[in-house]
């Protein structure tokens, strides 16, 4: 799905300079081939954004409402599984029956499914998949429904390859980088846990801010007075994904129904070191609402919700809105990180930033 409507599925990707002049004509130069062109191997290249077959890549299909916008498509045919395992079932028992066999041996299976590939492949229609990209070029970030580790590569290396420059993917650390110049790597590790030790912790920044972000929610009201984006307030919601990398016992633990937050699962989860990595995060400012599901080491976002649109607009000017709303997420969503930070990156406020939270694990009241 592109990001024309319903609910986002995301990652965001630093632009580590302006696209170039010629950005479309590289575009359109790496454009997938012809959909008829397509045999039994894999095609895959640019389109333009309005659909999975949007060629020739132009200006009036590669940019839309003022943001560049590009498909990665690949194209492929693909039996399905269970007609082929169907097929060759059906071939095995022909050829025992017709050479008298109780059985085949390993050899002659292997040629009958060969054969059967073979000749059922290029019967089969097209199946096409799509990597949506639209480029927020005064905020240098490309938001991309990339949210696979095997997308995100896939795109980086056909962008690279096209544009001639990489994408850094935004996470838990790059932006620690970008936003504070400061580099994770070099924190001290820390245990929520007031029951463990912080030699035993991992360095996780992400984790440590959804988990920082938890407790804030709670002990410091959920609010945020912004200079530049005013106030909003937020929350987290469950499922939640806890975990960690190392250690006895269970490495994660998903709690779902009920009230998530305040189970016995959650704190127990917390008490045994492990961290939030993933939870509804919903974000509210004036009547304006977005919720979404958020990993907190990738940054990556799921069935983020963005405000309604009230109004009837053109089709250029609601994919306008809808950009201006995300990059309002986005830029909340950063300020929120940026005030994680300015805790986590000076020893002293983490010090008693780790006292507080310790403090607020221990004294979870449970509700059974």
């Amino acid at each position: 799905m592109g990001f024309e409507r319903g609910s986002l599925s995301l990652r965001m990707l630093y632009l580590p300079r302006a696209l170039p002049e010629d950005a479309v004509d590289r575009f359109a130069r790496a454009a997938a081939p012809p959909i008829k062109t397509l045999t039994t191997e894999e095609i895959h290249g640019w389109v333009g954004g309005r659909h999975l077959l949007d060629l020739p890549v132009t200006d009036a299909n590669a940019r839309f409402g003022g943001y560049p916008r590009v498909t990665l498509m690949q194209a492929q045919r693909k039996i399905p599984g269970s007609l082929l395992r169907a097929t060759i079932q059906m071939e095995e028992q022909a050829r025992m029956n017709a050479e008298g066999r109780a059985f085949l041996d390993r050899k002659t299976r292997s040629e009958i499914r060969q054969e059967t590939v073979a000749r059922m492949l290029p019967q089969m229609p097209p199946q096409l998949r799509g990597i949506p990209v639209v480029v927020d070029e005064p905020a240098g970030i490309v938001y991309a429904g990339a949210v696979s580790e095997k997308q995100c590569d896939a795109l980086r290396v056909n962008w690279l390859r096209t544009i001639g420059m990489d994408l850094i993917p935004v996470d838990a650390q790059s932006a620690a980088v970008r936003r504070r110049s400061v580099d994770p790597r070099g924190w001290a590790r820390s245990h929520f846990s007031p029951e463990l030790s912080d030699d035993a912790a991992e360095a996780d920044p992400g984790g440590d801010f959804l988990t920082w972000l938890w407790f804030a929610s709670e002990e410091r009201k959920g609010e945020v007075d912004h200079a530049g984006l005013g106030r909003f307030a937020y929350m987290l919601e469950g499922p939640l994904l806890f975990g960690r990398d190392e250690g006895d016992g269970a490495l994660e633990a998903v709690v779902r129904k009920g009230a998530p937050l305040a189970s016995g699962e959650a704190r127990a989860a917390l008490m045994a070191g492990k961290k939030l990595l993933r939870a509804k995060l919903t974000i509210a400012r004036g009547e304006d609402v977005w919720s979404g599901t958020l990993d907190a080491r990738s940054f990556t976002l799921r069935s983020l919700r963005l405000p309604d649109i009230a109004e009837a607009l053109d089709p250029i000017s609601h994919f306008q809105e809808r950009m201006t709303r995300l990059a309002a997420f986005r830029d909340m969503l950063f300020a929120l990180y940026d005030r994680f930070l300015d805790d986590r990156a000076e020893p002293m406020a983490w010090a008693t930033a780790i006292g507080a939270i310790r403090k607020w694990v221990s004294g979870r009241k449970v509700r059974r």
